[in-house]
């Protein structure tokens, strides 16, 4: 807590060591801007690959799988999903799309995270969608549920 309040004074000197890691993020912030203008394909390209893998690894993290060979139908398509986890994966791609978009304008709000949960959950049909969603009464972990 009183980090900040080492700031509110003036400085005596800047250690040769912050020098050194500010004159490098100017580096790399130049490298950065070169980039994206010489090479917009490839940044693209990352971009996506970056938003695939994001998508699946989340979702294998609960538990989530899909077929390999339909992951970029899946993350980018719009092919009918055959099933529950493919709705999930897809969900959870337009609701990063929406926070790197709005970026800091997207207010962090109820109406917001339950507009973020609507989307990772895609179309699944009994996750309390609609205007009648509520929150659950309830904290399983506080209640000694440990699974």
């Amino acid at each position: 807590m009183k980090t900040l309040r080492s700031f509110a004074g003036k400085f005596e000197s800047v250690p040769a060591s912050t020098s050194w890691y500010q004159s490098d993020l100017g580096e790399a912030r130049g490298k950065q801007e070169l980039y994206t203008r010489q090479s917009p394909q490839r940044l693209k390209a990352l971009r996506e690959h970056a938003l695939i893998e994001s998508a699946i690894s989340s979702n294998r993290i609960e538990g989530v799988t899909v077929d390999v060979s339909r992951i970029g139908t899946i993350v980018f398509g719009k092919s009918f999903l055959k099933d529950r986890d493919e709705e999930e994966v897809r969900g959870y791609r337009q609701a990063l799309t929406l926070i790197h978009e709005m970026g800091e304008r997207l207010p962090i709000s109820e109406p917001t995270i339950l507009d973020l949960h609507r989307m990772t959950c895609g179309e699944i049909w009994d996750m309390g969608r609609g205007q009648n969603a509520t929150w659950q009464k309830t904290d399983r972990w506080q209640l000694g549920n440990d699974q």
